[in-house]
């Protein structure tokens, strides 16, 4: 199963009512067919009353296996169903990685 694969199970445990992985890694400076770098964007009520920082440590605790071993950085963007449909159901663009000559 992929990195992407075993990121986007083990989210189901926050029940979301949106989620979307995605491999980053052809933007930044590693081999080709990495699975390295990801934005995650995650719409779940069990973010209701959390900071951003408790939100994080949420996803952290889940991917800690995926942290310690292949995946480099995490782009979270993290939101309750109100705030998702405030933004208009949008996140951020990922800026383009410096080290990777794009």
């Amino acid at each position: 199963m992929s990195v992407q694969a075993v990121i986007e199970e083990k989210l189901q445990a926050l029940e979301p009512t949106h989620v979307a992985v995605e491999n980053e890694s052809h933007r930044h400076a590693v081999p080709a067919n990495s699975e390295t770098h990801f934005k995650v964007t995650v719409v779940s009520e069990h973010f209701q009353g959390l900071m951003p920082v408790k939100r994080h440590q949420r996803l952290y605790a889940l991917l800690a296996d995926e942290l310690a071993g292949p995946v480099h950085a995490l782009a979270l963007h993290l939101y309750t169903p109100q705030e998702w449909a405030a933004r208009g159901e949008a996140r951020p663009d990922s800026p383009n990685c410096r080290g990777a000559g794009t």
